[in-house]
């Protein structure tokens, strides 16, 4: 009998997922190790692979469909010599729009076939329990229409009557494609008048669109972050010019190997090095218990379309810069390209924030929870400062460190920060 294939955990904090995209399609013959389908997550789009050999018999949930949750079966193999008719109805999937269509035959929800104990052979169900196609306006049997929550609201601003529409999304949902847009989904939509809607007096012209799951995570988790973690600020303005002057030096050695080295790369060296100094910013507070970690594993906010990702620089305090430079290209490229590993983001024992590239001074960053702090970094330029005792001009960079305070202590962070300054403007000892 064909086998469910459910949508997996890809990650251990992941829920739900978009499917987005069918690799395969029904009747395909697929072996173990194949790739079936890219399933996007909150933070990156993954490939789901087959652990068996089989014949795709069914597919249960069309691509680009969202909020998908673990567990839902998306799909029936079946093994060699199965008979994929002989298909056992679907797993009702969680969640709302997921569920497959029941097949011709079965009675409404809970019935069950009495067994056949001899002739004559039952009466057949008349037509009315046959189950139907979903209905492009019903849900699940009930007289709410079947319509995803942006094709309701946008139904309502425009006066269109979700009832004479025929819905194009997973099992016959109305999605926001629906709403008049001349296609073959939708039927007997109110067409607008030419030009935009008329806006309501006091309504400013906009549109709506649907948080991607990325910025669903990103704003809840840093509303809890805001909400949960105590954050205390701490700034320092650090002399450039030794690190700079030593860049240099290093990327012109470097360059047979083709590595050019950043000054963010040289900084998230100088973070991994204070932290091991000052251990008791090396932390996580953890309810009734604070996590001290051994080793400084960076987590480097990158900006990426759609949202913000950390890679993990692990034991940066360990690497060379050069090893760091090589490894931070390599997570920046495939974190853009929505194809980094779960353990390549999640974790970290403190965060490291680089705005100077936008003309940012200074500014100060969330934590990254369950992290007990983050750096956050401004740009260089050139300021009046006072080198032994007399008035010069120097590239100087302000620093901001947000610390957890439940964990952490404003004197304890105060000397990461005297470290890390320290560190920076004498950068030769980070290398010995």
């Amino acid at each position: 009998m064909p086998t469910e294939l459910k949508m997996p955990a890809l990650s251990p904090t992941m829920e739900e997922g978009t499917l987005a995209k069918w690799l395969v399609k029904e009747g395909d013959t697929v072996s173990s190790g194949d790739i079936l389908a890219e399933i996007e997550t909150d933070k990156a789009t993954m490939e789901f692979e087959a652990v068996d050999e089989g014949t795709i018999s069914k597919i249960l949930v069309a691509e680009g469909s969202d909020g998908v949750k673990v567990g839902t079966p998306i799909a029936l193999i079946a093994a060699e010599g199965e008979d994929a008719s002989a298909a056992p109805s679907p797993s009702p999937p969680a969640g709302e729009g997921k569920a497959a269509p029941a097949a011709v035959g079965e009675g409404t929800k809970g019935e069950k076939k009495a067994p056949v104990a001899s002739p004559p052979p039952p009466t057949p169900s008349p037509p009315a329990a046959v189950a139907a196609p979903p209905s492009p306006a019903k849900e699940g049997g009930a007289d709410r229409i079947k319509a995803s929550p942006l094709a309701r609201r946008l139904a309502e601003q425009q006066g269109i009557d979700l009832a004479t529409l025929k819905g194009s999304g997973p099992n016959g949902r109305i999605v926001r494609a629906d709403l008049g847009t001349g296609k073959p989904g939708a039927v007997a939509a109110p067409q607008p008048q030419a030009g935009a809607q008329p806006v309501a007096e006091g309504e400013i012209p906009h549109e709506t669109v649907k948080l991607s799951n990325m910025r669903k995570t990103i704003a809840r988790r840093l509303t809890e972050s805001k909400q949960q973690i105590p954050h205390i600020y701490l700034t320092v303005d650090i002399q450039l010019d030794e690190l700079l002057k030593l860049r240099s030096e290093l990327n012109a050695g470097l360059a047979p190997r083709n590595i050019k080295l950043s000054v963010n790369d040289l900084l998230i060296k100088a973070l991994a090095h204070a932290l091991i100094e000052v251990p008791e910013c090396n932390v996580s507070f953890a309810g009734d218990n604070l996590l001290k970690y051994s080793r400084a594993d960076i987590s480097v906010a990158v900006s990426i379309p759609g949202g913000l990702i950390t890679p993990i620089i692990a034991a940066a305090d360990s690497k060379t810069v050069s090893a760091i430079s090589t490894e931070m290209k390599d997570l920046a490229a495939r974190a853009k390209d929505g194809k980094l590993q779960p353990h390549e983001y999640q974790g970290g024992t403190a965060s490291i924030s680089n705005m100077g590239m936008y003309g940012i001074k200074a500014f100060d960053a969330v934590i990254n929870p369950p992290q007990g702090m983050i750096m956050a970094i401004g740009a260089g330029e050139k300021r009046p400062y006072v080198i032994n005792d007399s008035l010069q001009i120097a590239t100087v960079m302000s620093a901001t460190g947000s610390f957890d305070h439940r964990a952490i202590d404003g004197a304890d962070g105060a000397r990461l920060m005297q470290t890390f300054k320290r560190i920076v403007e004498n950068p030769l000892g980070m290398l010995a």
